[in-house]
């Protein structure tokens, strides 16, 4: 059986390939995104009372993994390179259909602008230009669960890297920008099986290619250029 889905909207961010983007939303919370709808749904109407809640559930597509093949086994990239899991106890973008669930904060609803209304949110895991197929309010006395359990996904395994900018590297990047790049940074883009120190690792992030390095707890931007 087949269904079809509408693209609703797109996303604007700082990413704009899939290397460096948090594992999960809310991560970096400093991270700033944009839902542009669709000519078709950019009614005010169907954001009417949205303003009344804090977060939204964002239904989207990998769509970098739209037309690859999926498999019934994955391999985290937080675990050891070699264990695999099945896909469906993970959130791997290989997957039967594409589907991605975000959980971000909606910082604003912009009702005035030319392409609008505009939702302006923020701790967003997703790539730009990333098709959105709903959205959802996040409603915290059914949607919380703080008896849930995690097995192998453990966040307190893996402690925040501390960043090094230099000042003249850091100055490349808007102002507003800055927060999100080092929360990106700290994340530890790299899969964890990756411990080679003289390794230089590469992301781009508004507008920007960062070269760096990771030395024990410590990740050190080396370059930056404009894409």
């Amino acid at each position: 059986m087949q269904y079809s889905f509408s693209v609703i909207a797109k996303i604007r961010t700082p990413f704009a390939e899939k290397f460096g983007i948090p594992r999960q939303a809310g991560l970096a919370c400093e991270v700033k995104g944009e839902i542009i709808f669709e000519a078709e749904y950019r009614n005010p109407e169907a954001l009417r009372g949205i303003e009344g809640f804090s977060h939204i559930w964002l239904l989207w597509c990998f769509s970098e993994h739209e037309e690859k093949s999926w498999h019934p086994t994955v391999r985290p990239p937080r675990l050891d390179g070699s264990t695999r899991v099945g896909v469906f106890a993970t959130r791997s973008p290989f997957r039967p259909n594409p589907i991605g669930l975000s959980l971000v904060k909606l910082e604003e609803v912009d009702w005035e602008a030319a392409d609008g209304p505009i939702l302006r949110v923020s701790g967003a895991d997703l790539m730009d230009d990333t098709p959105i197929f709903d959205m959802k309010p996040y409603i915290p006395y059914a949607d919380c669960r703080p008896e849930a359990e995690a097995t192998f996904v453990n966040e307190h395994e893996w402690p925040l890297l501390e960043v090094e900018i230099a000042p003249e590297l850091l100055e490349k990047f808007p102002f507003d920008q800055r927060s999100a790049l080092y929360e990106v940074l700290a994340q530890d883009p790299r899969p964890a099986y990756h411990k080679d120190p003289e390794r230089i690792y590469g992301l781009s992030f508004a507008g920007q290619n960062i070269k760096f390095t990771v030395r024990g707890n410590v990740l050190q931007v080396t370059k930056v250029s404009p894409l």
